[in-house]
């Protein structure tokens, strides 16, 4: 008796089936990181003097009344949590089998990158 053989329509097909579409966002993201890097490091190296304050102006600068510095600023951080969760999601799914733990830890991720972004927009958008 021949076994059916995996290829083509009928092949057995498993995992999470995030593919394309996980492996675009990771690039989009990280295109997104790397420009906001080199943004960061054209300012810091224009920049007047070391202060705090000129610190604090590279990330609040504003463009008229719109507020530049902090949109650039949230964008890249909404990247980097996103680009994290793929890459964090994908090493849990791969490597640690029992089911329960991975969603243990899948859990404490999106808590911990939820948590970051509350503070991220606590520090940058507060008072």
């Amino acid at each position: 008796m021949a076994t059916p053989e995996k290829i083509g329509a009928k092949r057995l097909v498993v995992g999470a089936h995030y593919g394309v579409g996980d492996f675009m966002v990771q690039r989009i993201t990280a295109v997104i990181l790397a420009v906001y890097t080199l943004i960061l490091l054209v300012g810091i190296l224009i920049m007047p003097g070391f202060t705090y304050e000129n610190w604090r102006a590279l990330f609040t600068f504003k463009l008229g009344v719109f507020p530049l510095g902090q949109v650039l600023a949230t964008l890249a951080f909404f990247a980097l949590c996103w680009h994290a969760w793929i890459g964090v999601r994908d090493i849990w799914m791969d490597y640690v089998k029992p089911v329960a733990l991975r969603l243990g830890l899948q859990v404490l991720t999106i808590l911990w990158l939820i948590g970051s972004l509350v503070y991220f927009a606590v520090i940058l958008w507060g008072a």
